[in-house]
């Protein structure tokens, strides 16, 4: 017996020491963390968007696009499943953690270093990143899906040539991943390319036209066959919800008497006018530069979700007449916006659950209050470190660590593609804010903050990887310094 615990000793020292065993080390401490993760924000945290969701998601409320009805969807199953709450907030943190284990294992195959595989680990517990994972939100399963994209494109990688099958396995698994980013958040397409761009050329550095046409086809397949599913699935109501955007526009540019006007001659009600006249009007008296409809705009009521929609059409109207004659005053509100999105960025953290007003509670939500004590001591942790590291939680900083990563010209080590691909995903993402910011909040910067994150680490690991070639090659004295030193050997002896 002793024999035996010997050798078994014996052999787990020579895996330590070989590495072997430090991948499920990771998965251990990835498993350990996504479970503190979970339990800190047990049942999940909800804004009144999840609330208005979930709501759908139990049958209370009909399905909607004025959120993604997938979302909805994916709850429900969810709920029926397992009757848990949690069980949505869960799948957020294993999402996360199961792609930060499978980073850490990549970075800890090319570096060798256990050190800055922890660190790929550590960017699920950073402030800015861990302030959301439980918060049940579309902003959130955008990023974990495209996230979980760069995971299963890097694991592609590094697969030999002849594994064929193999990654096209994982290019429509990472393609399902894209197309659910898509649809969890519409204005999410433009980040969607370049990852997709990542997943091909990840799997097949030169794919040729043949492979890009096949990968293009399967990504237009599964995105029809999506949209198709989810409208069967859900039925949801056409809400026009786009149209919130010339709302803000309008009564944010023009003057009362100008709003008045311009819906007069767009053929806009009678209500209609009056309503947006008093949009322009409370905007202005309570000096709010933005999200005019959920804000000043008098709704009937706050699941009066088709409002928009019977008047979109005076709405687009109105904008194609007004704007261009107004186009200096345009510009120079979208720009206030958007440098607000920049560089004012509020709600680094939602503060547990925050319902809508009026709105029914279901019992599954009245049965599963969060924990008080975890969540104060979340909130102290998030919001220390918006004061003492606050750029963490500013577009312009994220912003500027996407334009570095896709203008250099060349990235030491083997991700220097894949770099400037999550740059440059982060880039069209957030320049996609410029037109239709509705507001300033840091859940807009998500992705671009956790892409960027992880990217800092990959860059981390690609210079270890290069000073340790470079230390390697100097220990190795080239033929020009062995022939002197032989020739030395020679005559002494």
């Amino acid at each position: 017996m002793s024999r035996t615990i010997t050798q078994a000793s014996a052999a787990l020292r020579g895996a330590w020491r070989q590495g072997t065993l430090w991948p499920w080390c990771l998965a251990a401490i990835a498993a350990l963390c996504g479970s503190a993760v979970a339990t800190v924000f047990h049942p999940g945290y909800f804004s009144a968007d999840s609330h208005f969701q979930l709501l759908q998601a139990l049958g209370y409320e009909p399905m909607s696009d004025w959120h993604p009805p997938v979302l909805a969807l994916v709850w429900r199953v969810l709920l029926r499943t397992t009757g848990a709450l949690s069980a949505m907030a869960d799948l957020q943190t294993a999402l996360l953690w199961g792609s930060l284990w499978v980073l850490a294992r990549l970075v800890w195959k090319k570096t060798g270093s256990r050190g800055l595989s922890l660190a790929m680990l550590a960017v699920g517990l950073a402030p800015h990143i861990m302030n959301f994972t439980g918060v049940v939100w579309k902003d959130v399963h955008l990023a974990y899906a495209l996230l979980a994209v760069c995971a299963i494109a890097l694991t592609a990688r590094e697969l030999p040539r002849e594994r064929t099958w193999t990654r096209w396995a994982l290019v429509v698994l990472g393609v399902l991943f894209i197309v659910y980013a898509g649809m969890v958040r519409k204005n999410g397409f433009p980040a969607v390319l370049p990852v997709f761009a990542l997943l091909v050329l990840a799997a097949w550095p030169t794919p040729g036209r043949r492979r890009w046409l096949a990968a293009t086809g399967i990504f237009v397949a599964v995105t029809v066959a999506g949209s198709i599913g989810v409208s069967a699935a859900a039925h949801p109501l056409s809400t026009r919800v786009y149209a919130v955007i010339p709302v803000d526009d309008l009564t944010h540019v023009l003057t009362p008497a100008q709003v008045r006007d311009a819906a007069q001659q767009a053929g806009g009600s009678a209500d209609f006018t009056h309503r947006m006249v008093a949009a322009a009007v409370d905007c202005r008296k309570r000096e709010l530069t933005s999200n005019a409809y959920l804000e000043c705009y008098p709704r009937k009521g706050p699941f009066d979700l088709m409002e928009l929609s019977r008047n979109a059409d005076a709405l687009d109207r109105m904008w194609t007449e007004q704007m261009p004659e107004h186009w200096k005053g345009y510009a120079a509100y979208r720009v206030r916006v958007f440098t607000k999105v920049l560089f004012r960025t509020n709600q680094p953290f939602l503060n547990g659950n925050r319902l809508l007003p009026g709105s029914p509670v279901p019992e599954i939500l009245k049965k599963s209050p969060p924990d008080d004590t975890l969540r104060y001591a979340l909130q102290n942790y998030v919001m220390g470190a918006v004061r003492d590291l606050p750029m963490l939680f500013q577009g312009w900083f994220w912003l500027a660590v996407a334009l570095v990563l896709v203008l250099r010209r060349r990235w030491p080590g083997p991700y220097s593609r894949e770099l400037r691909l999550i740059g440059a995903s982060s880039v069209v993402y957030i320049l996609a804010y410029l037109p239709t910011a509705p507001e300033s909040n840091f859940r807009y910067l998500y992705w671009p903050a956790l892409s960027g994150t992880v990217a800092l680490v990959l860059v981390a690991s690609a210079y270890l990887t290069r000073r340790r070639a470079a230390d390697t090659q100097a220990a190795v004295p080239s033929p020009a310094q062995e022939a002197p030193r032989q020739e030395s050997e020679v005559l002494r002896g």
